[in-house]
């Protein structure tokens, strides 16, 4: 059985759901998964591969981003879970327990909503995460410590 956490009015996060569990993930009006886990994580998880033709057999919108606990909040997987999770519709994120799901939400979000909000709302779904402050804080900080890279790079070249 899934205990999904809403963290917004378009969000949840779970553990691995089962086959079974996509067509409960369905009726609950979900438009898109997001798989976070990678492949061979733990014996008997569904493969990327057996997530993907489930959902799709139901009409989702499935997408595979592998995240382990090194790449949290590296650049290439923030910048991707944000374009997934800017789309419309209702998102599932799962991942082994659904606290790398609210991790990658949190940190997406984090790039467009203030902080404060962001730790707020992972607070009211059970997610204790402040000590994740400094990290979203650097997420928030994101467009103007690329926008300098930008710069020293135009100005180098």
């Amino acid at each position: 059985m899934l205990s999904i956490k809403h963290l917004s009015d378009r969000m949840s996060v779970s553990g691995s759901p089962s086959e079974v569990d996509f067509s409960v993930i369905k009726r609950l009006g979900f438009d898109k998964v997001i798989n976070f886990r990678p492949d061979n994580e733990a014996p008997g998880q569904l493969s990327d591969a057996e997530a993907r033709r489930a959902a799709q057999s139901l009409g989702f919108q499935y997408v595979h981003i592998p995240v382990t606990k090194q790449r949290l909040f590296t650049e290439e997987v923030v910048s991707r879970a944000s374009q997934e999770l800017t789309s419309e519709g209702r998102v599932f994120g799962y991942c082994a327990s659904g606290l790398r799901a609210a991790i990658m939400w949190a940190a997406s979000t984090a790039r467009t909503t203030p902080v404060d909000e962001v730790l707020s709302s992972l607070h009211n779904a059970g997610f204790e995460l402040a000590f994740l402050r400094d990290d979203l804080e650097a997420q928030a900080d994101r467009v103007r410590w690329s926008n300098n890279k930008v710069a020293a790079v135009s100005v180098t070249i």
